[in-house]
């Protein structure tokens, strides 16, 4: 004869299965940061800026979590743009070694660069910033654009294409206005919402921060 299992017992079974199936699907809590600063015009003469943010960044990411610092150039998407990048180690030592060095390296490259690049690859630039963040495999992905948001592509280069930016928080730093935009500002709005359509677009989350006294909203903390 057959016995048929309690109700109770079945329930209890079925709430097992879900919890350890849902333990094994949880988020990473670590962060993974790519900061693009422009250096095209005299956008150079905002560095110090960049530098800000920069140590505030290395100050707020623990151990575990990536971070890599680029120049947006005239043909962005090459490792040649990439200033200093760490994943930084679980002993907390090692990692403040990791960090001294990448600050060594943006001061470094802050300190010598003699002329901006001559054109603005803002697109080629985020697409391999995404690239970093989905291969670090963090929790809390960011793409951080220190720029005017204004592209400049050299002659042929095709970036009207869409850019998957799928879990990944794009914020916009120190968004400043082009002496085009005093003669129309509605040019700056239009900067600001055709970046933002194609980052929610791609999947992505979109956000502007241009008071840099309010750095505690840029990434979460920990």
């Amino acid at each position: 004869m057959r016995i048929l299992k309690p109700l109770s017992m079945i329930i209890v079974i079925i709430g097992l299965q879900l919890l350890i199936t849902g333990c094994g699907k949880s988020k990473p809590n670590n962060r993974a940061v790519y900061f693009l600063i422009d250096t095209s015009g005299t956008y150079t003469e905002e560095l110090n800026k960049a530098q800000a943010i920069m140590n505030y960044l290395l100050a707020t990411l623990d151990s575990g979590d990536s971070i890599a610092m680029a120049r947006i150039d005239s043909g962005s998407f090459s490792e040649k743009d990439i200033i200093a990048k760490a994943n930084f180690d679980a002993r907390p030592s090692t990692a403040n070694d990791q960090k001294r060095l990448f600050k060594h390296k943006v001061d470094d490259f802050v300190a010598n660069i003699s002329r901006g690049s001559a054109n603005t690859d803002i697109t080629g630039a985020v697409l391999q910033a995404a690239e970093f963040v989905n291969e670090a495999g963090a929790g809390e992905k960011y793409v951080l654009i220190f720029s005017d948001l204004e592209e400049d592509l050299q002659k042929g280069h095709i970036r009207d294409f869409p850019i998957d930016l799928k879990g990944i928080n794009v914020v916009a730093l120190n968004v400043t206005k082009l002496r085009t935009d005093n003669i129309d500002p509605r040019d700056y709005q239009e900067r600001l919402s055709n970046w933002q359509q194609r980052v929610v677009q791609g999947g992505g989350e979109w956000r502007v921060l241009n008071d840099l006294e309010r750095l505690e909203n840029l990434i979460v903390m920990r």
